[in-house]
């Protein structure tokens, strides 16, 4: 368990009105800066889609950021995932949407009162992706649970997913993380291996590569922030040009966050995952 999780009840479900509103407001202001940029570039309007980095909030603090319109969550550590699945089950089900994986065995297993899927096929969805780093150990964590893991980062970690999923009849979907700003305190796979991990990681039954990720350069230097984002986004032509099995699913690009989102929605975003600016500063690291 992680430091913070001894301090913040991650499964709390009641915030206040003022919170709540914080958080709305959060969550508006992030939806105008993707229209903006959306048109800046060129872009349709919806063309690219909010993914709020829930780390460290609780469950009634992320219910605010889906009942103000946030369409898709992520976390990064799988402990919180754990912590607070039941409760966004719970409050998702009392409006009438699902979040997460609901279509798997072990959903049902762990709370059998759950809807089953044939109930909730038309119901709304909110994919639940894992963005931070998965430990092999922590696989099982999170299986019920998470639709897409954004940060795999070698065909090792893809082969066990794949494994684990392939064992319980399900696929799960993939993003490969790609270090582009080549600093070494981010993780990701090098861009010169990219191309042959990809080809590798969209062959393997049981995981679904669906595009790839990054962080951007911790610089003020747009150009260089710019030319990470660009360079992602022609790995994945590359990747879409190979025409080997499970490479054409590879459409999304997960990267821009709070402070970046207008340069990776210029450079061709499909996801951005922000957290502070909805939610404000954390309180905990």
């Amino acid at each position: 368990m992680t430091a913070y999780m001894d301090h913040k009840d991650l499964a709390n479900e009641v915030i206040d009105e003022v919170r709540a509103q914080q958080i709305a407001d959060g969550v508006h202001r992030v939806m105008d800066r993707i229209a903006a940029a959306e048109e800046r570039a060129g872009r349709p309007a919806g063309d690219v889609r909010l993914l709020a980095a829930t780390k460290t909030r609780d469950v009634g603090e992320i219910m605010a950021a889906i009942d103000a319109g946030v369409p898709m969550i992520g976390e990064n550590r799988p402990q919180e995932v754990v912590a607070k699945i039941d409760g966004l089950r719970y409050q998702c089900k009392q409006r009438g949407y699902v979040i997460g994986a609901y279509d798997f065995d072990l959903t049902v297993d762990a709370d059998p009162t759950y809807a089953e899927p044939e109930d909730l096929k038309e119901a709304p969805f909110i994919p639940f992706h894992l963005i931070g780093q998965l430990q092999s150990n922590k696989i099982s964590k999170i299986l019920p649970t998470v639709n897409t893991v954004e940060s795999v980062d070698s065909l090792e970690l893809a082969e066990k997913i794949a494994r684990r999923c392939m064992v319980r009849g399900r696929s799960m979907g993939v993003l490969l993380e790609v270090n582009e700003s080549g600093e070494e305190s981010k993780s990701g796979c090098a861009p010169d291996q990219a191309l042959e991990l990809a080809e590798q990681i969209a062959a393997l039954g049981g995981v679904e590569l669906q595009g790839l990720m990054t962080v951007g350069a911790h610089v003020r230097d747009e150009r260089r922030i710019r030319e990470g984002f660009a360079h992602l986004r022609g790995l994945r032509e590359r990747i879409q040009s190979l025409g080997m099995p499970g490479t054409a699913r590879c459409v999304e690009l997960s990267m821009g966050m709070s402070g970046d989102l207008e340069y990776a929605i210029a450079e061709g975003a499909t996801i951005v995952r922000v957290g502070s600016a909805i939610f404000g500063e954390r309180d905990f690291k």
